[in-house]
């Protein structure tokens, strides 16, 4: 955990009141926009051919806008960051300035690299998408859960105290299997699983056409599913309810019943479930071809290439988008899947 001084506190809190951001705790990287893998639920694989990648000059010009606002973490997601072959540059960039790194990947190259990731990265987050069987089924990639699995082992007998942890997404292929994932999650040696539901209804994840209702229902569960889906969140509660407490399973019990409101609204049974966030305001997402964005869902504002992240950041668009943003009423973010809530007292 990295300690803020009072000063960023303030400077954080300034940035909700203002919308003017003064402080930015967490940064977004995606250095490079290919994947290893041919995801079920996600498209980014798709655009591999149409490769775009950031560079050192790239990160060396963000330095003085993480610099300045007091960037105390960089996540680097993708695509597979580590496709990109001055990743580990990059962090050698960024650790200067201390800031802590972390890295979200499909884990088919952990093993290759276990050393580097000891010395450079702070933490992992890896995805899980079920048992071996079908984590190589989502995956599309034979061997997946192996090499994966290889990998946090090699990097687990470097350093037993390397933090890495899975994220799931649950739909309509592994929800009546979850208690098995979260199994292998412990399986496998990871210090925490977290879960989160499919996105079908945005442009995010290489999404130039939005899904069509038939590729959506590829994904989401049935309304006949719903049922199932109830009894197994259920049980979970019962079952795993020292996981909870423990927070090996990271989300609360709401935040996991809210899966269950999420998929059920589709067949208007409720309301989408209320996120609360601010990742407008305390981050920014910046992707391999230099596109920023608020978040992973919203429009870009601007691009690295042309202007400062800092000029994108504040710019008049940037903080008018941010100034009349209700998320309890914007529709990427009612349907949004994967938020943030940091509040300017919390630690990174």
């Amino acid at each position: 955990m990295l300690l803020q001084s009072p000063y960023q506190t303030y400077k954080r809190y300034r940035s909700l009141q203002t919308h003017r951001i003064s402080a930015l705790p967490i940064v977004i990287l995606m250095p490079h926009s290919a994947c290893n893998c041919r995801c079920v639920m996600c498209d980014i694989w798709k655009g591999n051919q149409d490769l775009r990648q950031l560079t050192e000059a790239d990160i060396l010009e963000l330095m003085a806008t993480l610099k300045k606002m007091g960037t105390q973490q960089v996540l680097m997601s993708g695509g597979e960051a580590l496709l990109n072959t001055n990743f580990f540059r990059f962090c050698e960039i960024l650790k200067k300035e201390k800031i802590k790194i972390s890295l979200l990947s499909t884990g088919l190259t952990l093993q290759k690299h276990a050393e580097l990731l000891v010395k450079w990265v702070d933490d992992i987050i890896v995805s899980l998408d079920g048992d071996e069987i079908m984590h190589n089924q989502v995956r599309n990639i034979p061997g997946a859960f192996k090499k994966m699995a290889d990998g946090i082992r090699a990097i687990k007998k470097l350093n037993p105290n390397f933090k890495i942890t899975a994220r799931t997404v649950i739909h309509r292929l592994n929800y009546d299997i979850w208690p098995q994932i979260i199994d292998n999650a412990r399986l496998l040696g990871l210090d925490q699983v977290s879960f989160l539901p499919a996105d079908v209804s945005s442009h995010a994840f290489n999404r130039a056409q939005l899904w069509s209702a038939p590729r959506q229902h590829e994904i989401l569960l049935s309304q006949e599913d719903l049922e199932k889906l109830r009894t197994v969140i259920r049980n979970l509660f019962i079952n795993y309810k020292d996981d909870f407490v423990n927070k090996f399973i990271a989300e609360s019990k709401e935040k996991i019943h809210n899966i269950y409101f999420y998929y059920a609204s589709f067949y208007g049974l409720n309301d989408l479930p209320f996120k609360k966030c601010n990742a407008p305001w305390v981050s920014a997402v910046v992707e391999a071809d230099g596109s920023v964005r608020p978040c992973f869902f919203h429009e870009p504002y601007g691009n690295i290439k042309t202007a400062s992240l800092y000029k994108i950041i504040n710019s008049p668009d940037a903080i008018e988008f941010r100034k009349n943003l209700d998320m309890a009423k914007n529709e990427t973010c009612m349907k949004c899947v994967c938020y943030l809530n940091l509040s300017p007292t919390q630690e990174i």
